[in-house]
């Protein structure tokens, strides 16, 4: 760690934050790079949706959004936006909960199912947690059918912050993310689901590989742990590694190689501080001995939500990039990648003042955003005079 970001971790709340915003131009290695404004062509394809949280393309054309507020909508490829689909599951719609993630499965052109990450109340209506589930999307695309509950995080701590709830299928499995209910310690806790990213079968069953199955006081769909609010997953096609990106709180923020079992740290180990300025109280330092460190970390939080690796020869000056949403920044991060290192950070859409959700490549090479907002858009962003 660098003096000057000792000195931010020790300095009052007013003054961390301006030599926060200095630090970022320290020098390059896992700490975040100077960032260049970079410009983008935008086009504005839909408006009107509610906080919308995420999408997923369908394999015939259109695609699928979730409102937090609780609706699936179908944009069909005329950019018509339709009613909100019946037959999906009641959501604990409070603070940061409501309805999130939107995955089709692998063998949707056959099944048709749809899996959607959500926040659920508990029994007594106090706490809340992530679950999963899934439905088949109709003929007609107005309705899930037969939706189910397949996972749900226990136990649930959730007074509405921190449900993670990112959705990825890779080599026939399904992993989510979970967020730790804002209860730190819980992270660390291998008999609760809080901080916690699982690797499932796509019924909800428990992979007998998994590397806590077998194991005692240790819940089996662990993958990894150490989490602290997980809202960014995806597959690296070039290595076929699991990516993730987390929210830390003042600071910190990390992009991170999944491994099989591995401790992200949280809250033992941080690069960031408390909102109030003062340490983590749990904090031991940036490091955990036997402990993953990130890929990647911001000294000022963008507050990174949404992950996407772009793939296409659409916009060559694109390819390999790794973009990522900005909520507190309100932008649309590209880190160029050079290999597993991130070598350079642009910054897109910062004139637009909005705040970015989800980040998707379309199946055409297409890029499109989600904003977060009551009068969300869906964007289509290309390069600049592209």
């Amino acid at each position: 760690m660098s003096l000057c970001d000792r000195i931010v971790r020790r300095l009052p709340a007013c003054l961390g934050a301006a030599l926060a915003a200095a630090a970022i131009a320290a020098p390059a290695g896992a700490q975040g790079l100077p960032a260049a404004a970079g410009k983008a062509t935008v086009t504005t394809v839909a408006k009107g949706l509610e906080h919308p949280w995420a999408l997923a393309f369908l394999p015939d054309g259109g695609m699928l959004i979730t409102e937090r507020p609780g609706r699936l909508r179908l944009l069909d490829e005329g950019g018509r936006l339709s009613p909100p689909l019946a037959g999906v599951p009641k959501v604990a719609a409070d603070g940061q909960g409501g309805l999130l993630d939107v995955a089709l499965s692998p063998g949707f052109a056959q099944d048709r199912l749809v899996y959607l990450s959500y926040a659920e109340a508990g029994p007594d209506g106090g706490r809340s947690g992530t679950a999963i589930g899934r439905g088949r999307l109709s003929g007609d695309g107005s309705r899930l059918e037969d939706f189910r509950t397949l996972f749900r995080q226990e136990p649930k701590l959730s007074s509405g912050q921190h449900y993670g709830s990112r959705l990825v299928f890779h080599d026939g499995y399904l992993y989510a993310t979970l967020g730790e209910n804002n209860q730190r310690p819980t992270a660390q806790d291998l008999d609760k689901l809080q901080g916690k990213i699982v690797r499932l079968n796509p019924d909800g069953s428990v992979p007998r590989d998994n590397p806590f199955v077998g194991r005692a006081g240790a819940r089996a769909e662990i993958w990894s742990y150490g989490h602290r609010n997980p809202q960014g997953l995806a597959v690296n096609p070039a290595t076929g590694e699991l990516w993730e990106h987390e929210h830390a709180a003042r600071g910190g923020d990390e992009v991170n190689i999944v491994r099989r079992g591995g401790n992200y740290g949280w809250p033992l180990a941080t690069h960031g501080v408390n909102y109030s300025g003062l340490p983590i109280p749990e904090s031991r330092g940036d490091t955990l001995a036997g402990g993953e460190e990130p890929l990647y970390w911001w000294t000022r939080s963008p507050a990174v939500s949404g992950m996407a690796f772009y793939t296409s020869d659409r916009h060559p000056q694109w390819r390999g990039s790794l973009f990522v949403g900005a909520l507190a920044q309100q932008a649309l991060i590209r880190l160029q990648l050079d290999g597993g290192r991130v070598v350079a950070e642009e910054r897109l859409l910062q004139d637009r003042g909005a705040r970015i959700r989800d980040v998707r490549q379309a199946p055409d090479g297409q890029l499109y955003v989600l904003t977060d907002a009551g009068d969300g858009e869906l964007l289509r962003v290309a390069p600049a005079g592209g």
